[in-house]
């Protein structure tokens, strides 16, 4: 077994009034363009989960979320070729501003049983439950 290195990635899952789910695509020049997956990102150096996730949120999608708005959900761990990913999944119900495609992606707001319907890198495909579970 190859010692792989590994990745920690955070992400959200930004819930509306209405319970959907925010997911965007991956716009083409990516790696694993065209899939659909939940906003956050790669931890800079130093950086806490919580801290690049609020970071990533502003950056990706013009919206600030207060710290204590942050809840853990579950987390994905997977191995891809090259590298080993983390994943924590938070969940955020309250931000302040717009959600706005900062980056090119496409948006979609999808209910939680409507996840599956949507192409997803193999790490986000096993936090679909838990959001089922939680929100239907």
């Amino acid at each position: 077994m190859t010692d792989l290195k590994l990745t920690l990635v955070v992400a959200c899952a930004l819930v509306d009034a209405d319970k959907r789910v925010l997911i965007a695509q991956r716009p083409e020049g990516k790696t694993l363009a065209g899939l659909w997956e939940f906003p956050g990102g790669k931890l800079e150096p130093g950086e806490r989960p919580e801290q690049s996730l609020i970071r990533e949120l502003h950056e990706e999608l013009g919206i600030t979320v207060a710290e204590p708005c942050l809840a853990p959900l579950t987390f994905a761990s997977y191995g891809y070729d090259t590298f080993h990913l983390l994943m924590p999944l938070y969940i955020c119900r309250r931000w302040e501003g717009v959600v706005t495609p900062r980056e090119g992606q496409t948006l979609a707001w999808v209910r939680a049983n409507k996840l599956r319907d949507y192409p997803m890198p193999p790490a986000d495909i096993p936090l679909i439950p838990h959001l089922i579970d939680l929100l239907m």
